[in-house]
């Protein structure tokens, strides 16, 4: 399996499941009357990002991650999103995003040093492999796993196959 193959349809998948999840808890709002904002805010503990914050790591992770892993420029996206709309729209940007990769870019990537924050003043440098294992892909899947846990907790009637995208 290559790199690629390895990384951007994981990426992918998720990302088109977390647009799924935000579709159905607009409907929640509406159907219950319950006004987006506190849908947006809900946390599962007062220390931890509200649902938008989560979607925008998320989203962020996948991008970033994959830049990094080909050597690309890293976007740079505001968190500004404030509404279901423009968090879908988030997503859509950033899936288009990925869907400009090629194959070819990441032949050699698990191998090449990638580095990246790691802190406000701190950068951190792993081999391709190990970022990915390690920093990219499980901060990635924690905030769409916590997205999907504070919909669920809200009450949006959504489950694991929400979350894998196979609803």
């Amino acid at each position: 399996m290559s790199f690629y193959d390895a990384t951007v349809p994981a990426f992918l998948q998720i990302l088109n499941s977390l647009s799924g999840l935000i579709a159905k808890a607009e409907a929640h709002c509406a159907a219950k009357n319950i006004q987006p904002e506190v849908l947006l805010g809900a946390r599962l503990y007062p220390d931890m990002l509200p649902l938008s914050k989560q979607i925008q790591l998320a989203s962020d992770f996948a991008a970033k991650g994959c830049a990094r892993l080909t050597h690309s420029e890293v976007p740079s996206t505001p968190d500004t999103e404030k509404t279901f709309a423009e968090l879908r729209a988030r997503l859509a940007s950033t899936i288009a995003y990925l869907k400009t990769f090629k194959p070819e870019q990441f032949e050699g990537a698990d191998a090449k040093d990638v580095t990246f924050p790691a802190g406000p003043n701190t950068n951190l440098t792993l081999k391709g492999q190990e970022f990915i294992n390690r920093v990219s892909f499980p901060n990635f899947y924690f905030h769409a796993a916590i997205a999907h846990g504070l919909l669920r907790h809200n009450g949006v009637e959504v489950g694991k196959r929400d979350f894998l995208g196979v609803a």
